[in-house]
């Protein structure tokens, strides 16, 4: 476990109008359907909560570089639901790796409305997500703070859906997933535009770790705030080695080169 203390967030109502609200709701409803996304306006409210809650902590505590609302909509509660839009199954218990602020895995729960674990390796950023989880009344979800390879070893094969949104290179998502993965899971892997290399050490290391790619969604997001490659793996067989490999190995010891 990530030796951090662990603090108290307060939330506290929302300095935005009901109005204000309705109509960041309206946007959103709007965004999501330009990625033939179905967001209906009770999911969506809860979602703009979420966002807000997010701006309120951010003032005190770096969650997000996105400061624009109006962005925030597309970036972070479209961007996240756009990755459930090719996933073969309805997933029953998902984690979402480097959650950050607890996206996807917030919006991607409000959507889906199944459970699910948040992990991040920074402390303070698990308890506010652990605190918007709270505040919105989501229930079977939690925040957890751990290093990838050391929940992996508690968590092996739990999951049927494992979610990573630019949280580094492919290659290293990859063998951070696997392990959680149970026979025939799925990992989602969004990146913003990977190159050559890191497509080709990712289609390396997935042989080894026993994943096949099944698909990738390509797509541009709304008002031209960038492209996403969603990339679908699934778990067809065993690894070749043994994992979660010790900490820090995925980065400085590739599986493949």
């Amino acid at each position: 476990m990530v030796n951090e203390t662990s603090r108290t967030i307060t939330l506290r109502p929302f300095d935005e109008s009901v109005d204000e609200i309705a109509a960041l709701v309206t946007e959103v409803v709007g965004l999501a359907s330009e990625l033939d996304i179905e967001l209906d306006s009770e999911t969506a409210e809860r979602c703009v909560q979420h966002l807000l809650y997010v701006n309120q902590v951010n003032q005190v505590m770096n969650l997000t570089r996105i400061k624009d609302i109006h962005d925030a909509l597309i970036l972070h509660i479209v961007d996240s639901l756009a990755l459930y839009r090719d996933l073969p199954i309805d997933p029953e218990h998902f984690l979402d790796m480097g959650t950050g602020a607890g996206f996807p895995g917030i919006p991607f729960a409000l959507y889906s409305g199944c459970s699910g674990v948040l992990l991040d390796s920074v402390g303070k950023k698990i308890d506010a997500v652990n605190a918007f989880i709270d505040a919105l009344g989501i229930e079977d979800v939690e925040g957890i703070h751990d290093r990838c390879e050391s929940y992996a070893m508690k968590m092996r094969g739990r999951f049927d859906t494992v979610f990573a949104r630019a949280v580094g290179q492919m290659s290293m998502i990859i063998e951070y997933g696997t392990p959680f993965l149970e026979d025939d899971g799925y990992l989602v892997v969004a990146k913003a535009n990977p190159e050559a290399p890191e497509l080709k050490l990712a289609e390396k290391t997935a042989a080894i770790c026993g994943l096949e790619l099944i698909g990738c969604d390509e797509f541009d997001l709304p008002r031209g705030l960038g492209h996403r490659s969603v990339f679908l793996y699934q778990k067809v067989s065993e690894p070749q080695i043994k994992l979660p490999r010790a900490v820090g190995l995925a980065k400085k010891q590739p599986l493949a080169s």
